[in-house]
């Protein structure tokens, strides 16, 4: 069996209450959660956590294979070490001490269910006691004395040509539980490593990691389909690029704000060769308008549900292209079907809660109607 061990306390410092702090639109905790729930080789998941409130958000999440460790008051204080955890837990269960001990760090949210499975293997396949994880660096480093640790700077190497140096990133250490138990710690005897891509470097430790981690998320880890380029970006309208008010002048008529940098995100994906289209529940000679100014290749208003989604199919057909291949902007629950099913999914910040849900929707910082579709744009366009 592989158990793997999630510590989460409540007593941060740094950046109080951070494992439940939203990051991209969920709590930090979901996402180490989210992997290892999706994860083929992992068994059963255990939180380790001192606080009823982070319990009750992990319980939200209606994981099946995620269980709660209530830890003493003694191993959630600031002193207590992570390893006095691990032990307080594998002397409370008994589990077959040949079992493997997967311990994850919430810290690293950018940690993928295939990272597990992959270090499993590796682990096997070297007969291994234990592995930890590692990013390769291609920095120069220097120690107190000014003399250098990896490399000759009398002959210094072009960064394509250096090899780097391995730093533990973190994210997360398997054992076996006779190993820790033995040994107090989580790496023992003959160390496998398992190398990371570079951006997993980053662990949330400071309020300045947060927003370099947010960034990384959006851009390497977001997209329901990375392999397959988007061809048709679309958008809805009230909450996406407005701001979902409604405005009257005194005769009755009703009015919209647009946001300018929304309309520059249009133009440059069209500039990057991508069609552009407005898909929408509303039908108003305001937003005919819009999509002129906007000059996009389709506009559809009107359409409800379920009719989105077979719409857009058909301009799939007329395009030759995939669902996959499409990209759609959507803040309420008349869009829900379609975000479910295209390639790339994204909502603003302020969309309702059932929309945030959508598993791997990108949960965008930018609410309705203030840059979240240029910011959507932007993502895509580093995607391409």
């Amino acid at each position: 069996m592989n158990i793997a061990f999630v510590p989460v306390r409540g007593g941060s410092k740094s950046i109080p209450m951070k494992n439940i702090k939203i990051f991209c639109g969920k709590p930090l905790v979901y996402w180490s959660l989210k992997a290892l729930e999706d994860s083929k080789n992992i068994d059963e998941v255990f939180v380790a956590t001192d606080c009823e409130t982070i319990k009750a958000t992990v319980n939200s999440f209606n994981f099946s294979k995620i269980s709660i460790f209530d830890r003493s008051d003694e191993n959630a204080s600031d002193s207590a070490t992570t390893e006095s955890v691990m032990l307080e837990f594998l002397d409370k269960n008994k589990f077959n001490e040949n079992d493997l001990f997967i311990l994850v760090q919430a810290t690293s949210p950018l940690t993928q269910s295939k990272d597990f499975d992959k270090a499993i293997e590796i682990l096997k396949k070297e007969n291994s006691d234990s592995l930890l994880t590692c990013v390769r660096t291609k920095r120069f480093f220097w120690n107190n004395n000014a003399t250098p640790l990896n490399y000759d700077y009398l002959d210094r190497p072009r960064r394509q040509d250096f090899e780097g140096t391995l730093m533990e990133n973190g994210a997360f250490y398997i054992n076996s539980i006779k190993n820790i138990k033995l040994n107090s710690n989580r790496l023992t005897g003959r160390i496998s490593i398992y190398e990371m891509d570079e951006f997993n470097a980053i662990e949330i430790d400071e309020i300045e990691d947060w927003a370099v981690a947010e960034k990384l998320m959006r851009i390497y880890m977001q997209s329901t389909n990375k392999n397959e380029p988007i061809k048709l970006f679309l958008s809805d309208v009230d909450g996406t690029l407005t701001d979902a008010s409604m405005y009257y002048g005194d005769d009755g008529e009703e009015l919209k704000k647009f946001n300018t940098r929304d309309g520059k995100g249009f133009e440059l994906l069209k500039k990057r060769g991508i069609k552009t289209g407005i898909i929408t529940s509303e039908n108003t000679n305001i937003v005919s308008n819009r999509a002129k100014k906007l000059k996009v290749d389709y506009l559809y208003q009107g359409l409800q549900h379920e009719g989105k989604l077979s719409t857009v199919e058909d301009i799939c057909k007329k395009e030759g292209i995939n669902l996959s291949n499409v990209a759609y902007i959507g803040d309420d629950i008349n869009c829900k079907e379609l975000l479910e099913n295209i390639g790339m999914a994204a909502c603003p910040y302020d969309a309702v809660k059932e929309i945030k849900d959508i598993p791997n929707i990108l949960v965008l910082s930018s609410k309705g109607g203030h840059g979240s579709v240029r910011e959507f744009a932007e993502i895509i366009i580093d995607n391409t």
